[in-house]
């Protein structure tokens, strides 16, 4: 069974940097395309981030591009995403999942052609979340 449980939320100011942490048991992170999520009140549920099995190519969603940054260590079966020069507009709770078919990539082909999706609803087992909250 996964278990997925991350950590590394709180309050920050404005400009200011988390990292948070998946880790992961009873699943091997390596071979499982991870991602991350975030839903903040009333909005949609968004995906941020992605890490593919294997390569280890990583993939982000507009809002987050070039602030933000997925790792994964093999080692612990833990991923990190590092969030820097953060915003109000990044508050909301984050979540980590899982896709439950190995060797698979994180993302989805876009309907349109155009860049591929961080998808949720492709995604299987979820953590339970951490809040993150940007504000002075």
């Amino acid at each position: 069974q996964v278990q997925l449980v991350e950590s590394g939320g709180g309050l920050v100011q404005p400009g200011g940097s988390l990292r948070l942490s998946c880790v992961a048991s009873g699943v091997t992170l390596e071979h499982y395309a991870i991602g991350w999520f975030r839903q903040a009140p009333g909005k949609e549920r968004e995906g941020i981030s992605c890490i593919d099995s294997g390569s280890g190519s990583t993939y982000y969603g507009d809002s987050v591009e070039g602030r933000f940054t997925l790792s994964r260590d093999n080692a612990k079966n833990t991923v990190y995403l590092q969030m820097n020069s953060l915003n109000p507009e990044d508050t909301a709770v984050y979540y980590c999942a899982t896709r439950d078919t190995p060797f698979i990539s994180c993302v989805s082909p876009s309907p349109s052609g155009g860049r591929p999706l961080i998808n949720w609803p492709a995604y299987d087992s979820w953590g339970q979340g951490t809040q993150v909250t940007v504000s002075s």
